[in-house]
């Protein structure tokens, strides 16, 4: 007899929560807009958030956006990496309930790389700009969401995301002197 690894015993429960979460994409208006945040969160919002920065704020927007840029190239690398080495299954892949809104950008579920590189981007640029934190706290959140109402990610791969995100960008800000999220 074959027995369950501790992920495979959770699906259930996250299949559950995806389930319900991915009923919300049902609606149009809903599905439209946590598919525009999902597509903003590919990068597109993060790139004009540099270019902003570099913009209206000169040298030191272009240092908090090499800060971004690096932040995310170490992301990329990490987030790659575990979805090779876990290969976990989306939800839509593990349950025919659940409906993929939009196409992933790849085959695994775990972590979530939106979510990864939302909350390290956020983190870091208020480290920069903490007068940003009504634009990005909200727009992260928004991303988090629409990974599991799309049915592209588990809970845990939307937690497990944040908590890398938060552990990266912790990193990045210390690796920097005279950047502190704490004032």
């Amino acid at each position: 007899m074959r027995t369950s690894s501790p992920r495979e015993l959770n699906l259930p429960r996250e299949a559950g929560v995806c389930l319900f979460a991915n009923r919300f994409g049902r609606r149009q208006d809903v599905r439209r807009f946590f598919a525009l945040i999902s597509r903003l969160g590919d990068g597109v919002f993060w790139y004009v958030l540099m270019g902003a920065l570099i913009v209206f704020d000169g040298w030191h927007g272009l240092a908090a956006a090499a800060h971004l840029a690096a932040t995310g190239a170490v992301a990329l690398l990490l987030y790659k990496g575990l979805k090779r080495w876990t290969r976990r299954p989306r939800p839509f892949a593990s349950d025919v309930r659940i409906q993929a809104w939009v196409a992933p950008l790849d085959e695994f579920s775990f972590p979530s790389g939106h979510t990864l590189h939302a909350v390290a981007f956020t983190l870091v640029a208020l480290a920069h700009y903490p007068a940003l934190a009504p634009l990005l706290v909200p727009f992260t959140a928004c991303v988090a969401t629409s990974r599991v109402v799309l049915g592209l990610h588990f809970p845990s791969d939307v937690l497990a995301a944040s908590v890398i995100g938060t552990s990266l960008a912790a990193l990045a800000i210390w690796a920097v002197p005279g950047v502190s999220l704490l004032g």
